[in-house]
C-alpha cells in the first residue's frame, strides 16, 4: 500500500508545561481504515487536532503524500486533503442539507447564493460515493445517522482523502452503525484513508484494517487488526487486564422517589420534545432510557433538573412538587445531575479541580460558616475525592480544563455522587471516555443503587444501558414507546428497532407494565 500520511517525532507541549504527545511516530496508508485507540489522556485527541490544524506541534514533522506540510489551520488541513467529522456535529440546524454541505465553498450566481447549484453539487458528491442525502431538507429535521452522513459528504466535497472520524458511532443505533460501516468500507475501497477513533473495541475489530495504540502520550504500537484480540488492545491501552463486564445482584427497589406525570416540553424552536411522558423511579433501582438522540430522553432529565421548562404536567420528588423550580432548589432537595456535556454544563474549565468539586455545594454547612468558606475542609475533601475517584492530575489546584475527558468526567461524577443525593440523573456517563474510567463509573452506579439511591439513566451506548438498567424505557418522537421490566430479555438489535420507531408497544401495554412495578 502507498503511504499517504506520516507523523515523525511529533511532540506537543502546552503553555503550562503539560506534554500531551511525546515523540509520536505514525504512518497510515492509502485505502485503509486505521483505528487509533487509547485511554482518555493518552494523547489521541491532541494528535488528531494537530492533523486537522486545530493545534500545532511543538516539535516534529507531518507529511502528506510524501510532502512535508504545515497544518496551521483547519483550512490548511483541508487544502492538504484532510477532513474531520467531529463527535459533536458541526452543522447549522436551520439550514438545509445542501446549504450545510457547501458552507465555505458556496456557489454564487452573480453576488447571490446559487441554491440550485448547491443542490446539484450535493447530489453529485452523494451519488459519487453512494451516500444519498435529502439535499432540500433542513438539518434539524433529519435523523442523527443522516446528519453524520452530511458531515462526511461535507468533507468529501472539499477533497478529503484522509478522513478523521471521532467516536462516530456514539449516537447511532446498531442498524445505523452497520450502515455507516458499509459506507466507510466503500470509501476505503475507493482509495480513501479513514482514521477511526473509538473506545468500542468490538467495532474496531469488526471494521478496521490496522490499529495504533497510544498510552501516556506515546504511540505504543501499530498492528494489523488480525494480529490482536479486543483483550490485547485493552491490555495495551491501559497496561493491565481490564474486565469490562459489570456484575450486579438483582435490584430490590423500595418506595417511589420520583414521579413524572404527563410531562410535555418544547425546544427553543417551538418543537415538542416531550409529549405526555409519565413514569416513576424507585429507590434502589436504575431505570434506563434508550432512544436515538433528539427523541426526548435528554430533555426529561433536564426538565427534572430544572434546566428545561415543563409546559404541562408535574414532577414530584417524594411527593413534593418540583416542577419548574430553580436548579438550586431542586439540588437542595437531594437531586444530583451528571449532564450530557461535561464541559458546558458539568464543569467550569478555567477553575481548579477543587473549585469544580465545590460547585453547587458552596452554601453547605460542611464547607461554609455562613461568612467564610472553610478552605481547609474544601481542600481536604477535594484531595479525598481525587484519590477515591482516581483522578489523574498534578494537584487539586490544577485547572480542570487541562485534564483528559475521562478525568473531567470523574470530577463531575465525584461531585454529584458525594452530595448524598436521593435521586441521581445520569446523562451519557461514559460518552467519549476510556474503558477503565467507564468501568469505574458503572461500578459506582451499581454501588449507589445498592445503597438505596434512585437512578435515572440515559445512555447512547446500548451495551451500557442494557447492562446497568434494572428496567428500561424506550423513547421515540418525545414519547415512551416501549417499557421492559427485565432488560435481560432484550438484544441490542431488537432495542434498535424500537429506537427507530419500527416496533412499538401499545400505550395500554406500557401503562400495564409500569403499573405492575
Amino acid at each position: 500500500m502507498d503511504e499517504i500520511l506520516k507523523v515523525e517525532h511529533v511532540v506537543k507541549i502546552y503553555g503550562n508545561g503539560v506534554m500531551a504527545n511525546k515523540d509520536i511516530n505514525f504512518t497510515a496508508n492509502k485505502g485503509e481504515i486505521h483505528a487509533i485507540c487509547g485511554e482518555n489522556g493518552a494523547g489521541k485527541s491532541t494528535l488528531m487536532k494537530m492533523l486537522y490544524g486545530i493545534e500545532q506541534p511543538s516539535e516534529g514533522s507531518i507529511y502528506v503524500k510524501g510532502r512535508k506540510v504545515e497544518l496551521t489551520s483547519s483550512a490548511k488541513a483541508i487544502e492538504n486533503s484532510i477532513g474531520m467529522v467531529h463527535q459533536h456535529f458541526m452543522l447549522v440546524p436551520s439550514l438545509t442539507v445542501a446549504e450545510n454541505v457547501v458552507l465555505g465553498v458556496e456557489p454564487k450566481k452573480g453576488i447571490k447564493f446559487d441554491k440550485k447549484e448547491a443542490i446539484r453539487m450535493t447530489d453529485e458528491i452523494a451519488e459519487k460515493y453512494n451516500l444519498p442525502v435529502p439535499a432540500n431538507e433542513k438539518v434539524e429535521d433529519i435523523s442523527v445517522g443522516m446528519k453524520q452522513r452530511v458531515e462526511i459528504i461535507k468533507a468529501l466535497l472539499k477533497g478529503a482523502e484522509i478522513l478523521i472520524l471521532d467516536e462516530p458511532t456514539t449516537v447511532l443505533t446498531p442498524q445505523e452503525t452497520e450502515e455507516l460501516f458499509t459506507e466507510l468500507r466503500h470509501l476505503r475501497d475507493e482509495g480513501h484513508t479513514i482514521l477511526f477513533i473509538s473506545h468500542k473495541l468490538y467495532e474496531v475489530k469488526k471494521l478496521c484494517d490496522k490499529v495504533s495504540i497510544m498510552r501516556n502520550g506515546k504511540m505504543l504500537v501499530t498492528m494489523d487488526i488480525s494480529e490482536v484480540s479486543e483483550a490485547d488492545i485493552s491490555r495495551l491501552m491501559v497496561g493491565r487486564d481490564v474486565v469490562e463486564e459489570i456484575t450486579k445482584e438483582k435490584a430490590n427497589p423500595k418506595g417511589v422517589v420520583l414521579e413524572a406525570k404527563n410531562i410535555s416540553c418544547m425546544n427553543y424552536l417551538g418543537r415538542k420534545m416531550l409529549d405526555q411522558v409519565s413514569f416513576k423511579v424507585r429507590s434502589g433501582e436504575i431505570l434506563g432510557m434508550a432512544g436515538v438522540e433528539g427523541n426526548g430522553q435528554h430533555e426529561i432529565l433536564e426538565a427534572i433538573a430544572g434546566m428545561q421548562t415543563v409546559t404541562s404536567g408535574t414532577i414530584q420528588l417524594e411527593q413534593k412538587d418540583i416542577t419548574n423550580q430553580s436548579i438550586k432548589n431542586i439540588r437542595s432537595y437531594g437531586v444530583s445531575h451528571i449532564p450530557e456535556d461535561r464541559m458546558i454544563n458539568g464543569s467550569a474549565k478555567n477553575l481548579s479541580i477543587m473549585n469544580n468539586l465545590l460547585a453547587g455545594r458552596q452554601n453547605s454547612a460542611t464547607f461554609t460558616n455562613k461568612i467564610l468558606l472553610k478552605t481547609g475542609k474544601i481542600r481536604e475533601t477535594a484531595q479525598e475525592l481525587i484519590k477515591e475517584y482516581k483522578v489523574k492530575c498534578s494537584s487539586e489546584n490544577q485547572e480542570i480544563g487541562m485534564l483528559s475527558g475521562g478525568n473531567i468526567q470523574k470530577v463531575v461524577v465525584a461531585r454529584e455522587f458525594d452530595a448524598n443525593p436521593k435521586l441521581i440523573l445520569v446523562d451519557q456517563p461514559s460518552r467519549g471516555i476510556d474503558i477503565g474510567a467507564a468501568t469505574f463509573i458503572r461500578e459506582r452506579l451499581i454501588q449507589l443503587r445498592d445503597e438505596g439511591k434512585a437512578i435515572l439513566l440515559n445512555s447512547a451506548d446500548l451495551n451500557e444501558v442494557l447492562e446497568l438498567s434494572d428496567s428500561l424505557m424506550v423513547f421515540y418522537g418525545g414519547q415512551i414507546v416501549a417499557y421492559f421490566e427485565d432488560t435481560s430479555v432484550l438484544t441490542e438489535e431488537e432495542l434498535g428497532l424500537y429506537m427507530l420507531g419500527l416496533k412499538k408497544q401499545s400505550m395500554e401495554e406500557i401503562e400495564e407494565r409500569m403499573n405492575e412495578r
